[in-house]
């Protein structure tokens, strides 16, 4: 067997794979002799079976099967030896002659190689990393929630300032009919907030969707419509209301803070709201830091330059998939997916030349912390060891969340990288400030 590569450029290459008969007969010979000794035919007793008779049955599709297995190990095994970086799978060059009735074959590969670049980490482009602060306003409308939340409800039998409506949506052509509780203080705008005025249980309200409130996304629970729908959703609806609720606000007390943390955890409203804070920050964090990830794979796509194997690509991804695709579409689908493949070879190269690569030890104290966070949620702080490690393993027995897990972890060893070596521009803001900064 011979096996050659020819460099036709930087990213493409052809592998040649040469067998000879030389290189399976002596295993295709073994198959047909256990063939021979198995073979029940009629008039031949069993083991007696002439060979010539086993060859012509059999000897041509067992011939095959072997050329193919050998060629598919001997590839496999020369791409590993010779260290080639490759994207996607080699393919096969179809050739118009080939005859499977000669003893020695070729083959040859085509290969799409991955390229070789430079990651810089920081530039005169500084990315912004966000420092979220609960200001006096939120912590003050947290303090309110709490109170409602533990408050007194009082029914009241028409509606006025500050009520909550239990009522039923409806509009037959979007066949919407869907119960709901609003705040009267969500519906926005004085004609809508006239249209409640004064009403009482069992009248019906007529409303347009479109501004009905402070948070278009509020249309997804109140009218039961999809996410897609919700924004572009301008239509009638009539609202019969069923219930007017005033919350009565509970009292900042030792009893409302018991309810809330537990017995003796904050004895004041200074330590309630510095609870608060300490909360809502720890939560505001992480949404900043998946922002910083998002930034960073962002700039780092935009600004690291290699050229990929992007013909081969296409061919791979026309042949790759369950169902077999037009070069038209699998250019279509390049494009979807080339930003994706660039952050991954960026990735690889940073996990790779900082030794960030994670191994099975680390993966299970990261699932392991991940069990324990879940679990305290659930009241059970102080699990035994072994109940852990049992939990863990049934985790990780499963394929689906241990990826999950693993990408989970690999996301934050590069977040503690990055912020270890990128000099951020560091911007401190409230949480409504970032979310029309980010989100816009």
């Amino acid at each position: 067997m011979n096996i050659t590569k020819e460099n036709i450029d930087a990213l493409n290459a052809v592998v040649k794979v040469e067998i000879s008969v030389a290189d399976y007969q002596e295993k295709v010979a073994t198959i047909l002799q256990d063939y021979r000794k198995k073979a029940d035919i009629p008039g031949f007793r069993k083991g007696q079976v002439p060979m010539g008779m086993v060859k012509k049955q059999y000897g041509k599709s067992i011939m095959i099967d072997e050329v193919n297995k050998l060629l598919q190990e001997s590839l496999n095994n020369f791409l590993t030896e010779e260290k080639l970086d490759i994207l996607g799978n080699p393919l096969p060059k179809m050739q118009d002659d080939f005859d499977w009735d000669k003893e020695d074959y070729s083959f040859e590969f085509e290969l799409g190689l991955a390229p070789e670049f430079d990651v810089k980490l920081d530039d005169k482009k500084k990315i912004t990393q966000y420092n979220i602060i609960a200001d006096e306003e939120l912590l003050e409308k947290e303090v309110k929630n709490i109170q409602k939340r533990y408050g007194k409800i009082i029914a009241k039998d028409v509606v006025e300032e500050g009520v909550n409506i239990t009522g039923t949506f409806v509009n037959e052509e979007k066949e919407i009919n869907k119960k709901s509780t609003i705040e009267l203080a969500s519906v926005k705008g004085k004609s809508n907030q006239n249209k409640f005025a004064g009403k009482k249980v069992g009248d019906v309200v007529e409303l347009k969707t479109k501004g009905l409130f402070d948070d278009d996304h509020k249309l997804i629970g109140a009218l039961g419509v999809d996410h897609e729908a919700i924004h572009d959703l301008d239509i009638v609806v009539t609202f019969t209301i069923e219930e007017v609720n005033l919350t009565e606000l509970g009292e900042v007390n030792q009893e409302l803070f018991d309810k809330v943390f537990g017995p003796d955890v904050v004895k004041s409203k200074e330590e309630l709201v510095a609870k608060i804070k300490e909360d809502a920050e720890k939560q505001f964090k992480t949404q900043a830091d998946q922002q910083l990830l998002n930034d960073v794979t962002e700039y780092l796509v935009e600004n690291t330059k290699f050229d990929l194997p992007t013909e081969f690509l296409k061919k791979w991804l026309a042949v790759a998939g369950e169902k077999p695709m037009t070069l038209e579409q699998a250019s279509e689908e390049f494009d979807k997916s080339e930003k994706g493949l660039r952050y991954q070879l960026i990735e690889g190269k940073i996990l790779k030349d900082n030794n960030l690569q994670i191994n099975f030890e680390e993966l299970k104290d990261f699932a392991k912390g991940f069990v324990k966070t879940q679990m305290a949620q659930y009241g059970q702080l102080n699990p035994e060891e072994k109940e852990l490690d049992d939990i863990v393993q049934r985790v990780l027995s499963n394929q689906d969340e241990t990826k999950r897990l693993q990408e989970q972890l690999v996301s934050q060893k590069l977040l503690n990288f990055y912020k270890e070596n990128i000099t951020f521009k560091v911007k401190e803001m409230n949480y409504e400030a970032f979310v029309k900064e980010v989100y816009k």
